[in-house]
């Protein structure tokens, strides 16, 4: 079982130091895939960098404003192209003067490609004004950012390391209060593994996801993050046992426990699953897989 960190004390608007760098504005976006809102990270004090402005809401944009007054920002960092989370990078550049450092969103969205309408939908319009690649580093009086690059959730995600503080801005790579979704084309399962793994190898001491609360206890987090998407995995191979079987009629069953407006999310995490099992030769499908391919174990 994951350890799940659900609790978390906060007011909409309102900037709350969180650690001795890390100051945090909730925006009033909650929701299914936001849980309370998206967290917008300010690092530092005087000159800083801004991570994930959030969605474009006025009222967050001025709770911003309000945080920062007399400051300087140096970077807006945006860990991915989601509608939760990279909108408001315009705005907030447009009134601060900073520049937009990212990975530029691909050029055909979830919902286009694949018919699924999620509430955390691609922003398909961001654009960086300057793009990142792994292991660039930032840095202010006092703090140190390097970007390494998390394939997985989606193909521009990229997390931020704190060197001051061993701690890490997740983004939707880790969440404490829910698990990640895997959305293919763009979001990829063997991708989000490999990029785990890249993460459980850096040690770090706290994480700080965009959504919910800080993880605390990382290595133990991690683990469990990778042996629920081993099980969801075992699952699909299990049901498959069975006979041939399509993904509208697994998700019902293997999801049963979730809540079931974030079933069409859970069909494309499971489309993401049985992508990266066609791929080593464990099921096969006929012609490319979809979500709605027949699927069978491999013979």
């Amino acid at each position: 079982m994951i350890p799940f960190v659900r609790e978390i004390e906060f007011e909409y608007g309102r900037c709350d130091p969180v650690s001795p760098l890390i100051r945090r504005v909730i925006a009033d976006n909650p929701g299914p895939f936001t849980y309370t809102g998206t967290g917008t990270y300010i690092v530092g004090s005087g000159t800083v960098a801004v991570i994930d402005p959030g969605p474009d809401l006025p009222a967050h944009l001025d709770a911003l404003l309000a945080a920062i007054e007399g400051e300087t920002v140096s970077h807006i960092l945006v860990t991915h192209h989601h509608a939760d989370h990279s909108p408001l990078a315009g705005p907030l550049a447009a009134r601060t003067g900073a520049r937009i450092w990212g990975r530029t969103a691909p050029a055909v969205s979830v919902s286009e490609e694949t018919g699924v309408k999620l509430d955390a939908e691609d922003d398909g319009h961001f654009r960086p004004d300057i793009e990142i690649a792994d292991g660039d580093v930032f840095e202010g009086p006092g703090w140190t950012l390097e970007a390494i690059t998390t394939p997985g959730h989606t193909s521009n995600h990229v997390c931020f390391a704190l060197k001051q503080e061993n701690a890490l801005f997740s983004g939707d790579h880790v969440m404490g209060w829910s698990t990640t979704v895997i959305t293919p084309p763009d979001g990829d399962m063997g991708d989000y593994f490999a990029s785990l793994a890249k993460i459980q190898a850096r040690g770090f001491q706290t994480l700080w996801p965009t959504h919910g609360s800080p993880v605390r206890e990382v290595a133990p987090f991690l683990q469990a993050y990778v042996e629920h998407r081993r099980a969801r995995e075992a699952q699909v191979l299990a049901a498959l046992a069975n006979g041939p079987a399509r993904i509208r009629q697994m998700v019902p069953v293997l999801y049963a426990a979730v809540d079931p407006r974030l079933h069409p999310a859970a069909a494309l995490s499971m489309l993401a699953h049985l992508i990266q099992l066609v791929r080593e030769g464990r099921v096969s499908c006929d012609g490319e897989p979809g979500l709605e391919s027949e699927y069978r174990l491999a013979e």
